[in-house]
C-alpha cells in the first residue's frame, strides 16, 4: 500500500476522471455556498448566462457575453476540479485501503473456556478472542496472552513482520493484520467500524476532513474582501449612469470576478486537502488538518534518545587497561565474558575484540565452561572455566566483586570510569576475581546526519530538546555530539508533561513522539503529538498523529511538511492578491475610457478594445487556476529559512511575480482574441 501511494501520478488518469466527474457535482449550490469566493463566482455565472439567453432571443453582443459566461462557469469548474483532484487522491489511498479489509471470522472465547466462531463485525469492545497462525486479527486489540509474529504490510507497506505479544509497548494489534507464526490471544478495544482501519479509510478521504482555523481566519478574509468588491461594483452602475454611459450587468459581473480573490478562493481547500494527502505518503495518519497546521509552527521540538538520535542499542568502541594489563589481555577476558552474552552490547564486545586483535569466538562446551547470566541483582555477567572466574559489569558491582574475593579497585581505575562516563559512554569493567583488568567502553551511536538535521530544524527556528533516562553526565555528551541545543535527563513521564507545560506556557508550540502508554499523557498535552504504530493503543489514541513506519526520526519530516503546507498557501494567496493589481489596469479603463477618455492613459498594457480587454482578463482569471493546481497539489519546495528570509522570497517571488504574469498573460491573450477575431 505505501509503495503505491507514493508512487501516485499528481495526473493519475483514474484520479483525473473522477476528478472531471466532481467538479460537475460540485457546482451544487449547497456546496459552492461553503466557499464564499466561489459562490458569487457561481452566481455571476448564472445571471451572465441568463443575460445570454436573453440576448440570444432579442439581439445584442452574443460573442462577447457568451464568452464571458463561457470562461465563468470554467473558472468555476477549474476551481471545483483542483479540490476533486486533491480529495480524489485521498479517496483512491482509501480505494486501496478498503481492499485490505475483508469480513473475517473471529475465535470469540466464552465462559467455561470454550470458543465460538462469529462475524468480525459482531465483536465488542472487551470481547477476548483467539488467533492463530494463518489468520486474520478481526479487530484492533491488545494482547493479553502468548506472543506472535504477525504481517502489517496491509497497514505499513513493510513487508517485514513484527513480534506482538503480551505486556510492555508491543501489546497493541491492528484489525485487518495477519498472524503468520504462534497464536496470541487479544482483547478487543474498538467497537464495529470504529478499528484503526476505519479510521485510516475515513482520514485520507478528503472530503471528511474539517477546515483549520488557519483556513477559517483565511476563508473570513477572502469573504471580507469579496463583500467589500461587490459592494464597490454596485455602486459603479449609478456611477456610471451620472457619467452618462452604461455599463451592461455581463462587464460588471466580470469586473467583479476578476477582482476578488478568485485564484486562491478556488485553491484554499486543494491546499489544505493535498497537505494531508503528502503526510499519508509518507505514511503518517494525521487526525486532523489542524494537526498538519500546528506542525507547521512548531517551536520546540522533544524527542527521545534511543532510537531516535541514537541507533538504540550501545556498542562498544574500546578496550582501555588499568597498569600492567596489556589490551589484548583486557580484550581476550572480555570476549570470553560475553560468548554468552546475546544482548547488543555483548555481540558488540566479541566484534571489537575480533577486529582489534583478531581474537576470534571460541567453542567452550568441551571445557566445562558456566556461563554466569547479568541479574538486576547482580548487575554482572561473566564465565567460570579452570578455575577462572571472569567477571563484567557495573563499576560498583565489580568493585564489591573484587573486594570479595580480597583485592581493591585502584585510583587509575577510578578515573578510566570517570572519563568514560563524562564522555557520555557506559564504563563496563572486566575484573578476574580479585584483579581488576580494565574497562570496556560502550558508547551510544548516534545516527549518520543527526547534526546536520538539527541544524536545518535549528535554521528553522525550532530548539530541539532531547529526552533520556540517563544520567546528567552521559545525556550532556550525546546531546553536545548529536548536536541538539538542550536535554532533559532523567527523564520520568511527569517530568515529560511538566517539560512541555513550561514551554507552552512560554506561548511555544511543541512536539514530540512516543510509543508507550506512559508517553501518552505527554502525547497528548503536546501540540503536535505523533504515536508509533507498533505502540500501545493508549499511545495511538492520545496522540494527533501515527507514524505507520513506526519511525522516530520522521518528526522533522513531518514538520517540514506542515511548514510546507503553510508556505504553499501564504505563497498563493501573495500570488492571488498581487494578481488583482494587472487586471485593475485590464478592466477599469475599459469600462470608463469612452465617458472618460482621459483614462486611456491608464491603458498601459495597450489592450485593443474594451471589450478584449475584459475577455482577455476573464480568461487569464480562469486559465491561471488550472495553470496553479499542480503547484497546489505538490506543495512549494521547503527550504530551512527563517521566517523573515521567507517573507522576502514569498514578496519577491509570488508578490512580483503576481504582477509581473498577468500584465504579460493578459496581453497575449487580447493578441490572439484580435487575431481570431473573437473581440
Amino acid at each position: 500500500m505505501a509503495e503505491r501511494v507514493r508512487r501516485m501520478s499528481i495526473w493519475d488518469p483514474g484520479i483525473v476522471r473522477q476528478a472531471v466527474l466532481g467538479s460537475v457535482r460540485k457546482l451544487d449550490p449547497r456546496i459552492q455556498a461553503k466557499n464564499p469566493v466561489m459562490f458569487i463566482v457561481e452566481v455571476g455565472s448564472v445571471v451572465t448566462t441568463i443575460v445570454f439567453l436573453q440576448e440570444l432571443a432579442g439581439g445584442g453582443r452574443l460573442l462577447f457575453t457568451g464568452q464571458v459566461a463561457f470562461w465563468l462557469w470554467f473558472t468555476v469548474l477549474f476551481a471545483n476540479f483542483a479540490e476533486a483532484m486533491a480529495e480524489g487522491r485521498g479517496k483512491a489511498q482509501a480505494d486501496t485501503l478498503r481492499k485490505t479489509r475483508t469480513e473475517t471470522r473471529a475465535n470469540r472465547m466464552v465462559a467455561g473456556g470454550r470458543v465460538e466462531e462469529v462475524p468480525a463485525s459482531t465483536l465488542r469492545q472487551g470481547d477476548l478472542v483467539i488467533v492463530h497462525s494463518g489468520e486474520f486479527i478481526p479487530g484492533d486489540g491488545e494482547v493479553t496472552e502468548g506472543v506472535a509474529s504477525v504481517d502489517e504490510s496491509t497497514i505499513t507497506g513493510e513487508s517485514a513482520p513484527v513480534i506482538r505479544e503480551s505486556g510492555g509497548d508491543r501489546s497493541a494489534v491492528t484489525g485487518g493484520t495477519r498472524v503468520i507464526s504462534d497464536w496470541i490471544k487479544v482483547r478487543i478495544t474498538s467497537e464495529p467500524g470504529h478499528t484503526f482501519l476505519d479510521r485510516m479509510i475515513a482520514l485520507v478521504e478528503g472530503a471528511e476532513r474539517r477546515k483549520t482555523p488557519n483556513e477559517i481566519a483565511l476563508y473570513i478574509l477572502l469573504a471580507v474582501l469579496t463583500l467589500i468588491f461587490l459592494l464597490v461594483v454596485v455602486t459603479l452602475e449609478p456611477f456610471a449612469h451620472y457619467a452618462g454611459t452604461r455599463i451592461p450587468i455581463p462587464v460588471l459581473i466580470a469586473l467583479l470576478v476578476c477582482l476578488i480573490p478568485t485564484t486562491i478562493g478556488a485553491l484554499v481547500s486543494a491546499i489544505g486537502i493535498a497537505g494531508m494527502d503528502r503526510l499519508v505518503q509518507h505514511n503518517v495518519l494525521a487526525m486532523s488538518g489542524r494537526a498538519v497546521e500546528a506542525a507547521g509552527d512548531v517551536d520546540t521540538l522533544l524527542l527521545d534518545k534511543t532510537g531516535t538520535i541514537t541507533l538504540g542499542n550501545r556498542e562498544a568502541v574500546e578496550f582501555v587497561p588499568v597498569a600492567g594489563v596489556t589490551e589484548a589481555e583486557l580484550a581476550d577476558a572480555a570476549q570470553l565474558a560475553s560468548l554468552a552474552d546475546e544482548t547488543p552490547e555483548g555481540r558488540s564486545i566479541v566484534v571489537l575484540a575480533k577486529t582489534r586483535h583478531r581474537i576470534r569466538g571460541r567453542e567452550l562446551a568441551d571445557k566445562g565452561a558456566v556461563f554466569v547470566p547479568f541479574s538486576a541483582q547482580t548487575r554482572m555477567s561473566g564465565l567460570d572455566m579452570g578455575g577462572r572466574e571472569i567477571r563484567k559489569g557495573a563499576a560498583d558491582a565489580i568493585a564489591a566483586y573484587v573486594a570479595r574475593h580480597g583485592g581493591v579497585t585502584s585510583p587509575e581505575l577510578d578515573a578510566i570510569v570517570d572519563r568514560v562516563a563524562r564522555s557520555g559512554g557506559t564504563p563496563l569493567v572486566v575484573a578476574e576475581r580479585a584483579r581488576p583488568l580494565g574497562v570496556v567502553h560502550l558508547k551510544d551511536i548516534v545516527k549518520g546526519g543527526m547534526r546536520q538535521r538539527f541544524a536545518r530544524l535549528r535554521a528553522m527556528g525550532i530548539r530541539t530538546i532531547m529526552i533520556t533516562g540517563d544520567n546528567p553526565l552521559t545525556a550532556a555528551a550525546i546531546a553536545g555530539e548529536a548536536g541538539v541545543d538542550d536535554f532533559l535527563a532523567e527523564a520520568k513521564p511527569e517530568d515529560k508533561m511538566a517539560l512541555i507545560r513550561r514551554e507552552q506556557n512560554a506561548g511555544k508550540l511543541v512536539a514530540m513522539t512516543g510509543d508507550g502508554t506512559n508517553d501518552a499523557p505527554a502525547l497528548a498535552q503536546a501540540d503536535v503529538g505523533v504515536a508509533m504504530n507498533t505502540g500501545t493503543t493508549a499511545a495511538k489514541e492520545a496522540g494527533n498523529m501515527v507514524d505507520l513506519d513506526s519511525n522516530p526520526t520522521k518528526l522533522i519530516e513531518i514538520v517540514e511538511i506542515g511548514k510546507q503546507l503553510l508556505m504553499t498557501r501564504g505563497a498563493l494567496t501573495t500570488f492571488s492578491l498581487a494578481n488583482d493589481v494587472a487586471k485593475y489596469f485590464a478592466i477599469i479603463p475599459a469600462m470608463f475610457v469612452v465617458a472618460f477618455p482621459q483614462l486611456a492613459v491608464l491603458n498601459v498594457m495597450r489592450l485593443a478594445t474594451p471589450e478584449s480587454a475584459i475577455l482577455s482578463a476573464v480568461i487569464f482569471n480562469a486559465v491561471i487556476i488550472i495553470a496553479l493546481i499542480p503547484l497546489a497539489l505538490r506543495g512549494i519546495p521547503y527550504r530551512p529559512l527563517g521566517a523573515g528570509a521567507i517573507l522576502r522570497r514569498n514578496l519577491f517571488i509570488y508578490g512580483l511575480g503576481g504582477v509581473i504574469v498577468p500584465f504579460v498573460g493578459i496581453k497575449a491573450i487580447d493578441l490572439v482574441l484580435v487575431a481570431v477575431r473573437l473581440a
